[in-house]
């Protein structure tokens, strides 16, 4: 009587089991605007993934962390979510430090779990750990863009730079810089004609108050044609809003951690930001997903951030249908995606990851500023 008591319960449990939910982690700056985007669109992409039916019959659900973007608090949840062992993936982080410090620690635990970041760009995460990948195109890419944009599209030859002190503004300052000097040393590509010269690259921290004495000294040098505001948002607001305070009038450029700054007003008319997403871009997939979260969070638009973070959220979803909820396999066939597996078709594009967890083929494309929208660049 005992065993069958004793197989009765086993029975139970494993079914109980069977049905219980996989648990995604879900890190980021959540507390910040930046971050609300990312939250919204993962929460609304789970959602859609138990509405059909969740994984095997099994409901997706999210552990949501927030890592207020510093390496430190990332670090710590790395390690809470590492050792959760419902924890099968994470989504996150989402800015660029805080996925190097917590990336390291998913993928050197004794039981390593897959970090697919939706906006973590720096070049420096590039193949640092078989279990580190994102789906955004790295500052690179951003940078040789918008090097390219500034000389071909613009005609600037005098480009000044002002970039905020991390991992992010470093990489997007770097590779603008050597793209735009390559441009200026090739006589002008493009029919820009003559000579190009980055004027100065000044650094900032997220506390620095004034960036007035770098424009100040770059308008007494003669001014540039063009700036490049290697900051976060808050960086390129204060740079913009002093700019007009002294009367000076750059055409500013910057990368996708400006995002939300469309909706800052004239201050913000006319800035062109590469990003690897436009909410208005063209595509059924596109217009289904800015429909649904739009009904989902009245009088929200999604950023690029959220694209991704919704993007990340379906392939896990039908690579944990594939696989079940096994660590190494989940790892092992996000690795394929693009490679001996097909691509995953989302709402920013084609993902199709390299053997160093990047994806070189995802374009960056240009938007300008205008009334309050980030919208497609006509050239």
């Amino acid at each position: 009587m005992r065993r069958l008591v004793a197989a009765a319960l086993v029975l139970t449990a494993c079914g109980r089991a069977d049905k219980s939910p996989i648990v995604l982690g879900l890190a980021g700056p959540f507390s910040q605007p930046r971050g609300v985007s990312m939250r919204h669109a993962a929460e609304l992409a789970v959602k859609e993934v138990n509405a059909r039916g969740g994984i095997r019959g099994r409901d997706l659900v999210l552990r949501v962390l927030d890592d207020s973007g510093r390496p430190e608090v990332a670090i710590r949840i790395a390690q809470q979510l590492v050792q959760d062992p419902a924890v099968v993936g994470v989504i996150g982080h989402l800015t660029s430090s805080a996925s190097l410090a917590a990336g390291r620690v998913y993928g050197e635990a004794r039981r390593p779990v897959a970090m697919i970041s939706p906006s973590a760009s720096s070049p420096d995460l590039s193949g640092v750990n078989p279990y580190m990948f994102r789906v955004c195109p790295s500052d690179l890419n951003h940078g040789i863009q918008l090097a390219r944009y500034a000389r071909q599209v613009l005609r600037a030859r005098r480009v000044g730079v002002i970039y905020l002190d991390d991992d992010y503004g470093r990489g997007l300052r770097a590779s603008f810089a050597a793209e735009f000097k390559r441009l200026g040393g090739a006589g002008g590509a493009g029919g820009a004609g003559g000579g190009g010269e980055i004027v100065e690259e000044d650094p900032m921290l997220a506390t620095t108050p004034s960036l007035e004495p770098y424009l100040s000294r770059m308008r007494q040098q003669g001014g540039v044609d063009a700036i490049m505001l290697a900051t976060d948002r808050g960086g390129a607001e204060l740079a913009l809003s002093e700019m007009a305070r002294i009367g000076v009038h750059w055409a500013p450029l910057g990368g996708d951690a400006l995002s939300g700054i469309e909706t800052a007003g004239p201050l913000a008319e006319g800035l062109r930001m590469s990003v690897a997403y436009l909410v208005d871009q063209s595509g059924d997939r596109n217009a289904q997903f800015v429909a649904a979260y739009a009904h989902a969070y009245p009088g929200e638009r999604p950023d690029h951030r959220g694209a991704a973070a919704y993007d990340i959220v379906q392939l896990l979803a039908g690579v944990l249908t594939e696989t079940g909820a096994d660590r190494r396999a989940v790892r092992d066939r996000v690795a394929r995606t693009g490679g001996s597996l097909p691509a995953f078709e989302g709402v920013t594009g084609s993902i199709a990851f390299d053997a160093r967890g990047d994806v070189p083929a995802k374009p960056v494309v240009i938007g300008v500023v205008h009334a309050g929208k980030l919208a497609p660049e006509t050239q």
